[in-house]
């Protein structure tokens, strides 16, 4: 029990360091001035590894959170969020979790799943013009700033993604074939 209390604790702390990385430190490195975008790749982290109530909890309140601060009102951030849950489900079911290129191969989804949706959901709420244009240039710019970041930190998220897994989901790898 403790170490659950620990382990959400600490996802806590990284969803802050993230904010600040995304809200301040990715301001100077911005490619074209397009920025990564890090919540995807955690939510994606803690559907992946953790259970089913804990990626819909943390991609609820982070959503609504990241609405609150970004948007007029709630509803890109969250509902992005939560089709990255699912993805994230979805991957854990049905792929090795090991591979970088499996892992890299998620992040692109989720990343377009996310821009697309939330894309979508601004052009229903604000009515915005569509410029597909303009919208693919920072979609693959995002997914490759988005992809090169899981690369670097992959050790890290894999390392600590079979603690959390471990201590929520249990070593239950033979039920999951049979």
């Amino acid at each position: 029990m403790l170490r659950k209390v620990l382990i959400n604790v600490i996802l806590i702390i990284i969803w802050f360091i993230i904010y600040f990385l995304q809200s301040n430190f990715f301001n100077w490195f911005s490619i074209a001035g397009i920025k990564p975008n890090l919540f995807v790749i955690y939510i994606l982290f803690i559907g992946l590894f953790g259970n089913r109530m804990m990626w819909i909890i943390y991609a609820s309140i982070f959503g609504i959170f990241l609405d609150l601060l970004f948007e007029q009102t709630i509803g890109p951030n969250l509902f992005g969020l939560i089709l990255v849950g699912i993805i994230a489900t979805f991957s854990d079911k049905n792929f090795s979790k090991d591979s970088r290129i499996t892992i890299m191969f998620m992040v692109l989804i989720s990343t377009v799943v996310f821009e697309i949706s939330s894309y979508f959901i601004r052009y229903i709420l604000y009515s915005i013009n569509v410029e597909i244009i303009a919208f693919l240039r920072i979609l693959s710019l995002e997914v490759i700033y988005n992809i090169l970041i899981t690369i670097i930190i992959y050790p890290l998220i894999q390392r600590f993604g079979f603690y959390i897994e471990n201590e929520y989901k249990g070593n239950k790898i033979l039920t999951r074939y049979f």
